[in-house]
């Protein structure tokens, strides 16, 4: 493409993913000096006064913020389908409470995840995760906020819910018949664990997807870094590198999602495996991201 990704993008990165060992303080200044990235994701700062002092320089950097609350659901194990009124109650609340801390930080939205399911017991975490989820759109609706459902793996890594695509779809519709504030973040690092490819879901989720994150996964179980532990694009037996971030993006264009006027989020969702350097991973993905796109025909 001779036009800059930043046209029909706005390119994100997520701050704990990018930055796992640096100070969040000092990875925020980081990504806020670096003018690759329009959007950065964020998880909150952990005590009243680091937000604050989050806020002061997300406010100087014309960055647009995203929440992803997915790390307060994964931490402390809380599952917002959990068949157990109590268990459930406790996900709502902590996402409840992300929302209240996204919109001081400046975000329009959180993003999170489904958890855990049993075969046996599927239909009713399904109610259980409407449940969850409307309440959540109830209350970001009165501050004209989104919720957004990342789409994950079933049976591989994290278990979710939610999805694989055809699944997530019908989770979506059933969503927007009642509020329109909700969305699906679809993630390229996962269309490999979903046993997907990127045109499959880009399709069957199209009109639910208000998100996307790239990255890679590694699907091979006898490999290191199997499951969703986001290594680099490359990286040893992964799914994931240059030619299927270019067939992302050629699909992306064909249905639509390039969008000069509202751009899309687009974020890098990249980690580093042992003994790997952040600012060296974080280079190697926008390498990848600027070669896919330079060979994107117009």
């Amino acid at each position: 493409m001779q036009s800059s990704i930043h046209k029909y993008f706005q390119i994100g990165t997520i701050q704990w993913m990018s930055y796992p060992l640096r100070d969040p303080m000092e990875s925020l200044t980081a990504i806020a000096k670096d003018d690759f990235f329009d959007v950065i994701e964020l998880k909150g700062f952990g005590s009243a006064e680091e937000n604050e002092k989050a806020k002061r320089i997300l406010e100087q950097s014309h960055l647009k913020v995203c929440y992803g609350a997915q790390p307060r659901l994964l931490g402390p194990k809380l599952n917002p389908n959990a068949l157990d009124e109590t268990e459930r109650k406790k996900a709502e609340a902590t996402l409840l409470e992300a929302i209240d801390e996204a919109e001081y930080l400046g975000a329009r939205g959180i993003a999170f995840l489904a958890g855990k399911w049993e075969e046996s017991t599927r239909d009713q975490a399904y109610q259980q995760l409407l449940k969850t989820t409307r309440t959540l759109c109830d209350y970001a609706r009165t501050k004209n906020m989104t919720v957004e459902l990342e789409v994950f793996d079933f049976d591989m890594d994290k278990a979710a819910l939610i999805g694989p695509a055809p699944y997530a779809a019908r989770f979506a519709a059933d969503m927007r018949t009642t509020h329109p504030n909700f969305g699906l973040l679809a993630d390229l690092s996962h269309f490999p664990t979903t046993y997907e490819t990127s045109r499959f879901v880009v399709q069957v989720l199209r009109p639910y997807i208000t998100h996307f994150h790239i990255g890679n996964a590694v699907v091979r179980k006898e490999c290191a870094g199997y499951g969703d532990l986001h290594p680099r694009f490359g990286y040893p037996n992964s799914a994931n590198d240059t030619l299927e971030l270019l067939d992302f993006f050629r699909v992306l264009k064909q249905e639509g999602f390039f969008r000069a006027e509202d751009p899309y989020v687009l974020s890098l969702e990249v980690t580093l495996r042992p003994g790997e350097d952040e600012e060296i991973v974080l280079a190697n993905t926008k390498r990848v991201i600027k070669r896919a796109w330079a060979m994107l025909e117009d």
